[in-house]
Order: C-alpha cells, then sequence, then structure tokens
C-alpha cells in the first residue's frame, strides 16, 4: 500500500488514461455501432451484408491484433495518426493514444451493434409499421421511433459491453500508452517485494469503477423500465 500511496500521482494519471480511453471509445462505439445496427436490419441488402461481414470478422478477431493493426500495420497503408498531439493537463494523446482509441472503438463497434440489434428485435413490429404509416422515411423510423425503445430493452447487454470495454483498456498497456496495467506492471518491476499488494490495489480500484459503472446502469435501467 505504501508503494501506491507513494506514487499516488503516477497511478492517478494512469488510471486518467484508463478512464479517457473509455470514454472516448465507448461514445464513439455508440454511434457507430448505431449505425451499424441499423444497417444491419435497413432495407439494402448490400449494407445488411457488409454490417454482417464487419461483425463477423472483427467480433471473432482478438482485440489485440485489431490495435496492433492500426498500430503498427496501418501506417504501411497510409492509414496514420501524427495529427492527433493533444495535451489536457498531465494527458498527453499523440498518435500511439489514437491508435488504441481507433482499435478499441472499431472491436467494440461490433459488440454494440449485436448489442443494439437485440434490443431493436424486441421492439414490436407494429411500431415500424406505423412510423412507415405517416409517412416517416427509414431514418426517421429508426431515429425517432425504434432505436429509442431498442436503447431500454438493449440497456443490460449493453451495460456489459462498456464494462467489457472498460478492462479491454488495459491492452493499451501492452503498446506503450502508459494506463493502469502499464503503470501496474511498471511497480511491480520497480518494487518486487510488495506485487502482492500492488496488484491488489489495482485490481480493487478496477473493481471500484466497474461497481460504479454497473450502479449508474441500474439506475437508468430502472428509470426505463419498461411495464
Amino acid at each position: 500500500m505504501d508503494v501506491v500511496l507513494d506514487n499516488a500521482g503516477n497511478v492517478a494519471l494512469a488510471f486518467g488514461y484508463t478512464l479517457s480511453l473509455f470514454v472516448v471509445a465507448g461514445v464513439l462505439s455508440l454511434i457507430f455501432g448505431s449505425i451499424l445496427a441499423a444497417m444491419r436490419v435497413g432495407p439494402i441488402a448490400v449494407l445488411r451484408k457488409a454490417a454482417l461481414l464487419y461483425v463477423t470478422l472483427i467480433r471473432n478477431t482478438p482485440l489485440l491484433i485489431v490495435i496492433i493493426f492500426f498500430r503498427f500495420a496501418g501506417p504501411k497503408i497510409g492509414l496514420t495518426f501524427g495529427f492527433v498531439d493533444i495535451t489536457i493537463g498531465d494527458l498527453r494523446l499523440n498518435n500511439l493514444y489514437a491508435a488504441c482509441v481507433v482499435g478499441l472503438t472499431v472491436y467494440t463497434t461490433s459488440f454494440v451493434c449485436e448489442a443494439l440489434r437485440s434490443g431493436i428485435n424486441a421492439v414490436p413490429l407494429g411500431q415500424a409499421e406505423a412510423a412507415r404509416a405517416i409517412g416517416l422515411p427509414f431514418g426517421g423510423v429508426m431515429t425517432q421511433v425504434i432505436l429509442p425503445q431498442a436503447m431500454r430493452h438493449s440497456l443490460p447487454p449493453m451495460a456489459s459491453v462498456q464494462i467489457a470495454l472498460l478492462k479491454n483498456t488495459t491492452v493499451a498497456g501492452a503498446l506503450g500508452v502508459f494506463e493502469a496495467f502499464a503503470r501496474m506492471r511498471g511497480l511491480t518491476n520497480d518494487f518486487a517485494s510488495s506485487r502482492t499488494e500492488i496488484f491488489l490495489v489495482f485490481a480493487l480500484i478496477f473493481v471500484v469503477l466497474v461497481e460504479v459503472l454497473s450502479f449508474a446502469a441500474h439506475r437508468l435501467e430502472r428509470r426505463w423500465r419498461i411495464a
């Protein structure tokens, strides 16, 4: 415990990186996942098949491979993030950080899509038919009628996806982003005699973060509860 307290500033900075990865990738994956879910249930066959192909390929590919692609293979085909260089306090968001965010977003989007699709399938078909009967186009039906209800139905699996994303941010530590996992690894290397304490403290912080996220999802679920 003393080791962690003596390095409290570095630990806080590490979890700052973790939470920033989670928030940015979480918001982006919700946006792109919603678009992908609309494509999966849309009337255009080409878009349906493209969305299905994306979900099938990405969901069955390990996250580490996805992030490594954007970190190392991407620049070789012109996919670079050198334009990203933002400093927020002690957080430096550079090209390496951006590559990890893109990898996390691409990976999580496939799971968000499937969670939302399950919610869309739970919405009665009559809702879409009624919306079309009053003249709404497909985009209007999805954004104004189907997706708001689908979000309520899919909240439990969506919360699980976001919790998984929070824990998946640790993969970024393997590629040089000094988030929680990377900082924990550094501390265990520097203070080998206190490895157990360091592991337990970092694990406890992750448990607290997950419980906060679970509590927020539970409160939102109670507020959106469908009779």
